[in-house]
């Protein structure tokens, strides 16, 4: 067993408190992941405050980057010293996950929400001998070590700052694979990000890397609407100021041909769909709490021959897509880095209430000294 330190969540609305833990050896399946650093995103408030039901005591995080510690006896993927990302957790053997699609796993709930192994263990325990709820997303990275399956687990070249990286295991491949992957924008097309977080912004990097010649931000945040511009947005609506679908529809001259909805919220989406051109494709990545409806004119949407699509996790093949966003960020195409800001473990609870404020787009959380 290992000691460590890690952010636990034991009642509904945090907080996170830092504690020390214990963490069992790897099975032989398992990597235990030395981890440097954390982003912080929105899913994990909503683990915490329950809208995404989770068990508590829990360690939370679900976007981590580090150095192989140790490998199980069967581990194959990566060896001791490998520098990886940690992306969401998937079974491997359902229909979705035999025909390659990962992010639809028939168990992907219970494995990256149920707070354990796929048999029901954990890994980790309090200073008491207690067990905490932990394999949140397959890693809970809010603390120093992890211990994972080899599936979460994406190698990563070590001449890239591997502090920065975590991120891309969920947010960023979630508004760049919704882009790249799932709505396919082709160069020359318009695309507007409904929201303009980590994923509405990762999304806006994508569409200039893919060539859409026209991309819109929209947001209520003024100073995340100018860092659009800097990061390949051509336009900007206030929506706070103005209306979005008219302005959108004003800037196209008809309608946008793609959109992506991050914020989670029904009556975004609705502006979103009412936004499109006819024959446009507006894609949902927003979380918002289980059992939440919106509503959209029926016949709108069919007669201008609309498509909504669900996406989870940007529908990213983890091992083929992370490595890509690593190279165009190396190549300056994708630079993500600029929605970041470091927080030591202490001051965890800064970084989410700065992050839900606002005032942090992409927190990433220093897990060592």
């Amino acid at each position: 067993m290992k000691e460590i330190r890690g952010a636990v969540v034991r009642r509904k609305g945090g907080p996170f408190q830092v504690e020390n833990l214990t963490l069992d050896d790897c099975r032989p399946d398992e990597v235990m992941i030395k981890i440097v650093a954390t982003g912080m995103c929105h899913t994990d408030m909503v683990a915490r405050d329950q809208l995404y039901e989770v068990p508590l005591p829990i360690v939370l995080g679900h976007e981590g980057a580090g150095v192989v510690e140790e490998i199980g006896s069967s581990v194959k993927k990566v060896q001791v010293g490998d520098h990886v990302v940690l992306t969401y957790m998937w079974c491997g053997h359902c229909k979705p996950c035999l025909r390659g699609d990962l992010t639809y796993c028939e168990n992907f709930y219970p494995l990256n929400f149920g707070g354990a192994r796929e048999d029901g263990s954990t890994a980790t325990h309090d200073g008491n001998g207690g067990p905490v709820h932990d394999h949140f997303f397959g890693q809970s990275s809010f603390g120093t070590f992890a211990v994972v399956h080899e599936r979460n687990v994406i190698q990563v070249p070590r001449d890239v700052p591997l502090e920065m990286l975590g991120p891309l295991g969920c947010g960023i491949q979630t508004g760049a694979g919704a882009v790249i992957n799932v709505l396919k924008v082709t160069p020359g097309s318009s695309f507007a990000a409904f929201g303009g977080g980590a994923v509405g912004l990762s999304a806006i990097m994508a569409a200039r890397v893919v060539g859409a010649t026209m991309i819109i931000a929209v947001d209520v945040v003024p100073a995340r609407l100018e860092l659009a511009k800097e990061l390949g947005a051509t336009h900007t609506v206030n929506s706070r100021e103005t209306d979005p679908v008219s302005a959108v529809r004003e800037i196209t001259g008809g309608g946008v041909d793609f959109t992506l909805e991050s914020s989670g919220r029904p009556a975004v989406l609705r502006q979103a769909i009412d936004a499109l051109a006819i024959g446009g494709s507006c894609g949902i990545v927003g979380a918002p709490a289980l059992g939440t409806e919106a509503s959209f004119d029926v016949n709108g949407l069919m007669t201008a021959g609309k498509r909504i699509i669900g996406i989870v996790e940007g529908e990213s093949k983890p091992d083929l897509f992370i490595p890509a966003l690593v190279e165009l960020y190396r190549d300056g195409r994708f630079p993500f880095d600029k929605l970041v800001k470091f927080y030591p473990l202490d001051q965890i609870n800064q970084a989410a209430e700065d992050s839900e404020k606002g005032l942090t787009i992409k927190p990433i959380v220093r897990l060592q000294p």
